[in-house]
């Protein structure tokens, strides 16, 4: 009963917004790089301006940046990994309605040489000593973004400060690192549909993998309107309804690139 009622008020909101605004209303959307990378935009952004005649203007960037950009009012909302950053925007009043949609994980890739090297290991930390103490390049993205952030994560519970000439930061997105770190034949941390959707164009492979410490969450969640005025409220509601319990997530769901399933729906 109640999945009825929210598509129906979903439905409502659709048919409200499509008569007083037609095709030229235009959401901005600030989001990760690791999401457009995997392909996932290609197939949400169009699937969402079909169901409801909203626009999507879309921004890939790290997370930092996404929320530097809603901090600041250029967005309406953000879609973004890092529940950490993202719980702190929430409580400095720069954000609402933050809502978890979908998860995937992290894999730490590298070349298939290093991969008999990490077997052993039980934890991703354990892994991160090891490559600092042999210093086997790592590729970082070096730029505040999501993963990132749940890099140096990992780096501080290793009690390791990440620095010399194994260590290069690129500064760049998530394709753009994994291209560099294959490139360089080094280890670098990825998403896991970042990953899938550059496998054809890489020779790295997955050398470690934990599902459950390496978790990636995904969440929306809306410019807080009491900030910025100007925050398209209602469209920015019916986005995150559409991903969160509408069509939107059932695309998510059966997005596959080369036939795996990139993300699941929370």
């Amino acid at each position: 009963m109640k999945k009825i009622i929210v598509s129906g008020v979903l439905g409502l909101l659709i048919i409200l917004l499509t008569v007083k605004y037609g095709r030229r209303n235009t959401v901005k959307m600030a989001t990760t790089t690791s999401v457009e990378n995997s392909g996932l935009l290609d197939v949400l952004i169009p699937a969402f301006e079909k169901d409801t005649g909203i626009r999507i203007h879309a921004v890939a960037c790290g997370t930092g940046k996404a929320l530097k950009h809603a901090e600041n009012g250029d967005v309406d909302i953000v879609l973004s990994h890092a529940p950490v950053m993202e719980k702190k925007f929430i409580e400095r009043g720069f954000g609402v309605n933050r809502t978890e949609i979908l998860w995937n994980d992290f894999i730490l890739a590298g070349t298939e040489d290093t991969v008999k090297t990490f077997n052993n290991f039980k934890s991703v930390s354990q892994v991160f000593a090891k490559i600092a103490e042999d210093k086997l390049l790592f590729v970082s993205r070096g730029d505040n973004s999501g993963t990132h952030v749940k890099e140096m994560g990992i780096w501080s519970k290793a009690g390791i400060a990440p620095q010399g000439k194994w260590y290069m930061e690129t500064g760049q997105g998530m394709g753009a690192t994994l291209t560099i770190a294959d490139e360089k034949r080094g280890c670098c941390l990825v998403d896991r549909g970042t990953f899938i959707s550059f496998k054809s164009k890489i020779g790295l492979v997955s050398v470690f993998e934990d599902t459950v410490n390496l978790k990636n969450i995904y969440s929306v969640m809306m410019v807080n309107p009491a900030r910025h005025p100007h925050v398209k409220r209602a469209e920015a509601e019916v986005f995150i309804e559409w991903i969160s319990s509408g069509n939107g997530r059932k695309k998510a769901a059966e997005f596959k690139k080369n036939g795996k399933i990139l993300f699941e729906p929370l």
